[in-house]
């Protein structure tokens, strides 16, 4: 198979089957980098319920430049991958700042933008600027492994290369069938050429696809070895005042749920209690929920939740924490599941 006949086969496939109607497919630079790196690890489904309240917030590069890091990560709040959040609002500040607030057109300049790599950058090149730039998500190199047969270790920086270099070979010639070329990509691999149980039946490539003629769909591409995932425990402490507002502060700047609000969170029991006591808190004034189980990417939380009122909140500061009632929550951004456990006690 000629590259041009790929193209060509993608953009008709692509015109009366793909998806022609999400919020963010339209040139305005702005609103694609935004959902491309919302959608980077992220279904559609779920980016499309946080899109439309990001760009109510936020409607332009300006807006979300001058916002601070706090608004940002509230909208952000269960969306995880929080880095992303964080390197959204810098990248805005960099294209405010040394891009005068336009976004650069070219691929390699967009790559200069915080948490912009080669592919996010070509995405958003092809589809706001019509740029002959090649995406390779996990959707798209699953695509060419199977139709072009081609077999080789995921984490292998040659054969990434290889791909790279497949990729830029089957662009279509047209720079104004980019935006139709590169959405065919994303559509064929989430809908169609999915990882298990491909509808092989209504792919475009069906008939020319190598891995399907020799009896490879199931085998291409070959998975990534998994990483191990580690076990990981850690101690909640709910503090209420007499109003019934909780202490929240602010996680740190790097590691897990970097910048969001948080219960005081402990790796040991035994710091839990001496924090408590600095409140007039004793062991046994500690009341203990059931543990929370939450999967990260390489890590499994365990979370055992204690909570008390604070009986002596002079140690508490305003620099560090706020006390939060549950009509404010809304303005803070929370991990997922302390807003699921804050909730259930609301409830209760």
């Amino acid at each position: 198979m000629t590259p041009p006949t790929f193209a060509r086969r993608l953009i008709a496939w692509q015109k009366q089957h793909g998806r022609r109607h999400l919020p963010w497919q339209t040139q305005d630079p702005y609103r694609v980098w935004l959902s491309e790196i919302m959608l980077q690890q992220t279904q559609v489904a779920t980016v499309l319920d946080y899109y439309p309240r990001f760009v109510a917030a936020f409607p332009d590069v300006h807006a979300l430049a001058a916002a601070d890091q706090e608004a940002v990560l509230c909208l952000w709040a269960g969306l995880g991958y929080y880095s992303r959040a964080r390197n959204l609002h810098k990248a805005a500040r960099q294209v405010v700042g040394q891009f005068g607030g336009r976004f650069p057109d070219e691929r390699l300049q967009l790559e200069k933008l915080c948490g912009v790599g080669r592919s996010t950058a070509a995405a958003i090149a092809a589809f706001a600027f019509h740029k002959r730039e090649t995406i390779l998500d996990g959707n798209v190199k699953r695509v060419l492994c199977r139709v072009f047969a081609q077999d080789g270790d995921p984490a292998d920086k040659a054969f990434e290369r290889t791909l790279w270099t497949l990729a830029e070979s089957l662009l279509p010639e047209q720079a104004d069938e980019m935006p139709a070329y590169t959405q065919g990509l994303m559509d064929l691999g989430a809908t169609v050429c999915k990882r298990s149980k491909p509808l092989c039946h209504a792919c475009p490539m069906n008939d020319i696809c190598q891995a399907k003629t020799q009896q490879l769909v199931e085998v291409l591409p070959r998975k990534k070895s998994t990483a191990a995932v580690q076990q990981q425990s850690w101690y909640w402490l709910a503090l209420f005042n007499a109003d019934g507002a909780v202490w929240l502060e602010r996680r740190p700047q790097q590691g897990i749920w970097a910048g969001l609000y948080c219960l005081p969170t402990f790796d040991k029991l035994a710091d839990l209690h001496a924090y408590a006591a600095r409140f007039g808190i004793s062991d046994t004034e500690l009341q203990e929920s059931p543990a929370i189980s939450h999967r990260l990417t390489h890590r499994q939380l365990e979370i055992t939740p204690f909570s008390a009122v604070a009986k002596n909140q002079a140690g508490l500061s305003e620099t560090t924490g706020h006390w939060v009632t549950p009509q404010q929550m809304a303005d803070y951004g929370l991990p997922k599941p302390l807003s699921r456990y804050l909730a259930a006690r609301d409830n209760g």
